[in-house]
């Protein structure tokens, strides 16, 4: 019988392959049946330090494959991991480790300073685990993992129960703890390993953040669900990945449009490294640009599967599948399984290219916010749809495209812009690698688009130039008025481009805009 308990995602690989490799990271290589055995320890780790079924347990790793066996070990225990973004300030992640109620924290011995300060200053913990070597006031992890049972059965959970709680980034605000369940990740890893037919035979390479849906949803819960192997990065640099590639014979990774970018200017790694084993890519949290696709798919050669998710929504919602038709700039088609709707602003269904908030229902959504009522009640409405906050359109196909946030559509004198369709204007001109606009304030209109471009190298164009190319092709008050030409986009901690950084540098390079245009 199939467990209900995530922890137990790698059941059947572990019976029918128990010496196949599971997670790779330099010279550490666990099969399944070691990593099998060190989930339950942890489990019984946990148990013996008095954690009981739905307590929480703060973890605080880097790109450490111990972060695999902690996170899914936890599960088993019945315990509620809560992935920690290290990327975030102390004072924030003070707040997740306090609002979360984690009663234990495991931390990478990397990080040890930053745990002792918490373990400090956060009353609710009662106990701080530590790789390595252990300082004072913290135990010792090895020590207690050595020390468990491998033997011990996961806890019985309920498919509605929490299995894991991560926190989102926290760009509109705090950052909010979201409910995921045994049952919905079960479906939604599986509905993903099977569009992207991923199987034993299949490596991956994770170099994007473990703590993120980007690598979980995409990479860690399907590929080991399934058999596969997963080869992690302490980090993302593009000569690692693709040092990587060679060396373990990926066959697949995920990743976002700018890693995917600077893989490829690595010209002379590529020409030096065997990488053809590579037949896959998922890209997420941006939209591909066409000529990535295309030189991405001249370099491996491989596709790219462009696909969207949000983490109280699946986490994985919408994709483009491997085979068949795939329509650049689309997010794709809905996960079997998945509802997905497009709601105009007067509350009806958006029609065919019609921009709309997106909406979504699926067996993987959140239960909601911990302690956060309201905010649940103002997302997740009577009917089960998560409104997403999202705008999004479809096509005479069914297939969606992701147009920004809500927050990010620009109202210039009443009429609505849409960040994305004016980038995909200025990329049209074939100087322009990149386009990234933003709104600024303006006298007259209320806001108006702004555009940082990043140009192809060898190809010029000058701001002037640019602006009339949009003038000509599309309408008047959607133009950018001004663009500016930058070296590189500024990217987040999980890789994406950070609209906000583009938004302070916008309003500090123009002030408010004047004029009537």
């Amino acid at each position: 019988m199939r467990p209900t308990n995530f922890g137990e995602l790698t059941y059947v690989p572990v019976r029918v392959f128990p010496e196949r490799p599971a997670v790779i990271q330099g010279d550490v290589t666990l099969t399944y049946a070691a990593l099998d055995a060190r989930m339950r320890r942890v489990a019984a780790l946990l148990r013996g330090l008095d954690v009981r079924p739905g307590s929480r347990v703060a973890v605080l790793f880097p790109n450490e494959w111990p972060f695999i066996e902690v996170c899914f070990g936890s599960m088993r225990a019945g315990a509620v991991p809560v992935p920690l973004n290290i990327r975030l300030g102390y004072e924030t992640l003070r707040y997740c480790v306090e609002h979360s109620d984690a009663e234990v924290l495991v931390a990478s011995g990397t990080l040890r300073e930053t745990a002792l300060r918490l373990a400090a200053d956060v009353g609710a913990l009662r106990a701080l685990v530590v790789t390595g070597e252990a300082p004072p006031g913290a135990l010792s992890y090895e020590r207690l993992l050595d020390a468990a049972s491998p033997r011990g059965e996961a806890a019985p959970v309920a498919p509605d129960d929490v299995c894991m709680q991560p926190y989102t980034s926290g760009s509109t605000g705090r950052p909010k703890g979201v409910l995921l369940t045994h049952g919905g990740q079960f479906w939604n890893a599986d509905m993903v390993g099977r569009i992207m037919m991923l199987d034993e035979t299949d490596r991956a390479l994770v170099a994007v953040p473990l703590y993120h849906k980007n690598a979980m949803a995409s990479a860690v819960k399907p590929l080991l669900m399934r058999g596969g192997a997963l080869v992690i990065l302490p980090g993302f640099d593009p000569g690692d990945v693709i040092r990587a590639i060679a060396r373990y014979r990926c066959t697949y990774m995920t990743g976002v449009p700018a890693m995917f970018r600077l893989v490829l200017n690595q010209k002379r790694l590529l020409s030096e490294h065997d990488t053809s084993s590579l037949r896959w890519a998922a890209c997420g949290s941006a939209m591909v640009p066409p000529d990535l696709l295309e030189e991405f798919q001249e370099t491996f050669p491989a596709g790219i599967s462009e696909g969207y998710g949000l983490t109280e929504g699946g986490p994985v919602v919408l994709e483009n599948p491997r085979f068949g038709p795939r329509k650049i700039g689309s997010a794709g088609l809905p996960l079997p399984g998945c509802e997905v709707r497009v709601v105009a602003g007067d509350g009806r269904e958006a029609g065919v290219g019609e921009a709309g908030e997106l909406w979504v229902r699926n067996p993987g959504l959140a239960r909601g916010y911990y302690k956060a009522p309201e905010l649940t009640a103002q997302k997740f409405d009577a009917e089960g749809w998560l409104h997403t906050g999202d705008l999004a359109r479809r096509d005479a196909d069914g297939y969606y495209y992701i147009l920004g946030r809500i927050d990010d559509m620009i109202n210039v004198g009443g009429e609505n812009v849409y960040p994305k369709e004016v980038e995909d204007l200025l990329l049209l001109h074939p100087a322009v690698r990149e386009a990234y606009v933003v709104a600024v304030p303006h006298a007259v209109k209320g806001e108006a688009p702004v555009a940082f471009v990043v140009l192809r190298e060898g190809r010029g164009a000058t701001p002037e130039e640019l602006k009339q190319f949009c003038l000509a092709r599309g309408p008047a008050y959607a133009h950018p008025r001004e663009v500016f030409v930058i070296d590189a986009a500024p990217l987040s901690g999980t890789g994406k481009v950070d609209r906000a950084v583009l938004r302070a540098r916008a309003r500090e390079l123009v002030g408010v805009l004047k004029g009537g245009a």
